[in-house]
């Protein structure tokens, strides 16, 4: 039977999105425009470079950089149909991001299990105890998923997990600092 009215689930799902939209706008890995122009610097214990396969697996305490991007993780693969890096996989117990996404802005921390950034499609993903943090604010889930150029994050917990749930906290001055960069009047 069809229910009219949104549950109690689909309120809160739609709650969350709404505030993770503000929490994270203009949101992790929207980086820096200089960071895409610099090189990537890959050190790890090893290194398996498939060329007819097009794709490099890094393993042993990776760390990655390019710009203000930081990765750490126990492995990394890079898949590169193209001469760019197409998608990059991160896995670790946690694996760790930070990144500076705009000079003005504090640096974003995310981690989970997986972190996998799709190049073409400019979204990444973090799955498996996924959490990311902002000027204080953070978002918690079983995975995260973050559209770049759409800025849209969507954070759920895993279906199988006994009270786990979303968490999202909002420090008291963002919530300040966001309703007055909207700049709410009312003068008509």
């Amino acid at each position: 039977m069809f229910n009219a009215r949104p549950g109690r689930r689909g309120r809160r799902q739609s709650l969350c999105a709404a505030i993770l939209a503000l929490l994270l706008a203009p949101g992790p890995v929207a980086a820096l425009e200089e960071d895409r122009a610099q090189p990537i610097r890959i050190t790890a214990d090893q290194a398996l470079r498939d060329e007819k396969q097009g794709f490099t697996v890094y393993e042993g305490h990776v760390e990655m950089d390019q710009g203000s991007l930081h990765i750490e993780a126990d492995k990394i693969i890079i898949f590169h149909k193209t001469d760019q890096a197409d998608r990059i996989v991160a896995e670790g117990g946690p694996a760790k991001m930070q990144q500076q996404p705009e000079p003005d802005k504090g640096l974003v921390y995310a981690e989970a299990k997986v972190i996998e950034y799709l190049r073409k499609e400019e979204r990444v993903l973090l799955r498996q105890n996924a959490r990311i943090e902002q000027d204080g604010s953070t978002v918690t889930g079983d995975s995260i998923d973050y559209l770049i150029g759409e800025q849209l994050v969507r954070a759920q917990s895993g279906p199988e997990q006994d009270g786990e749930r979303v968490q999202v906290v909002i420090p008291p001055e963002r919530i300040e600092q966001d309703s007055g960069d909207r700049g709410e009047t009312d003068s008509e």
